[in-house]
């Protein structure tokens, strides 16, 4: 099952105490306060894992509680500080508060982490509090709380294709030719229900992620179908593809159609490099050739037959070409940050 938000609840570990101690030994007179601090509460942080795909793991335990500072005690002695809580996620996963809705981090690759609930400090213990004028003091602090947050987890995919069309426009069986990935593919609209992610292998070494994204209809972007849903899947993507069935009646009508969901989605998605990708060409009964079409933003037009295997290997040299001009962009942009989210 491909789970993309929930809701969780996280808690920082109490701080340990400070402890209230005179020193007491042989040979040292009036050895004065011996109160060690207490230890820090842990942390509860979120660490990309590379192994995870979905935040299924989230709607089955929603609380997460890092472990607590001890307490100091006699003879200087600071407690032990709580060991902070990790909790993996997939990378792509983005925090946000459940109540605000601020963002609070996110972590793309594996190994990133971002920390949800800072553990509280540890109290500080008598020895701290001695003045020349209170060499004895009986004062001591009890352990911070540790923060408590309702946290939101979205996850979008990471991807630098996006494979975008109407409901059986070919996307999985697409994505099933170029990849090991086997999402369903039948004769009949959604027959995919969530997001798809595929590896494409090329030669040298090279290789480049695909995202099948479920089938947009008119009104996608206000939620009509399952566009709105899986929309957000494609936000990372360098390249898009939009796919239309060569059978098509009006393919520059199903452009238009595709090209303002996705604008009105996101206007920054929406100015991403582009392809046209016919497929089904197995089919063969269109009465106009692709040259007659007109398709002026996108950097190439493909006539696909992904049961075939006809055309795909220039498309996929062509979409490779491009990922990488846009990954160079990427590294040379002034902020260097080239994504908004």
């Amino acid at each position: 099952m491909f789970v993309d938000r929930a809701v969780i609840h996280v808690y920082g570990g109490t701080g340990g105490s400070g402890s209230e101690a005179m020193r007491r030994e042989k040979g040292v007179p009036r050895g004065g306060p011996a109160g060690g601090d207490g230890g820090n509460g842990g942390s509860v942080v979120i660490v990309a894992d590379l192994q995870l795909s979905t935040l299924l793991d989230f709607h089955m335990r929603q609380h997460y509680r890092a472990d607590r500072g001890l307490h100091g005690s006699g003879k200087n002695k600071t407690g032990k500080s709580g060991q902070d809580l990790e909790i993996s996620v997939p990378p792509g996963t983005i925090v946000r508060d459940a109540e605000t809705k601020d963002f609070l981090g996110e972590v793309l690759e594996p190994g990133d982490r971002v920390v949800l609930a800072r553990g509280g400090r540890g109290g500080r213990g008598n020895a701290n509090f001695a003045t020349p004028t209170n060499q004895t003091p009986t004062r001591w602090e009890p352990g911070e709380p540790g923060v408590e947050r309702r946290l939101e987890l979205e996850l979008k995919l990471i991807a630098d294709v996006g494979l975008v069309g109407e409901p059986n426009a070919g996307k999985s069986t697409l994505l099933g030719a170029i990849s090991k990935a086997r999402p369903k593919v039948a004769g009949y609209p959604f027959t995919t229900l969530e997001p798809n992610l595929g590896i494409v292998q090329l030669s040298d070494f090279r290789s480049f992620a695909v995202a099948d994204i479920p089938g947009i209809i008119e009104g996608a972007h206000e939620g009509k179908g399952l566009g709105l849903r899986f929309l957000r899947h494609i936000e990372r993507t360098r390249v898009l593809a939009f796919l239309i069935p060569i059978d098509s009646d009006n393919p520059e009508k199903v452009y238009r159609l595709l090209r303002k969901e996705i604008e009105n989605y996101s206007g920054e998605l929406s100015g991403r490099p582009h392809c046209v990708v016919f497929t089904k060409k197995d089919i063969d009964i269109h009465e106009n050739e692709v040259g007659d079409y007109d398709f002026p933003e996108a950097w190439g037009i493909f006539e696909l037959s992904s049961i075939n295997k006809v055309g795909i290997k220039l498309f996929l040299e062509s979409v490779w070409e491009k990922t990488q001009q846009s990954l160079e962009r990427e590294k040379n942009s002034e902020d260097g940050d080239f994504w908004e989210f």
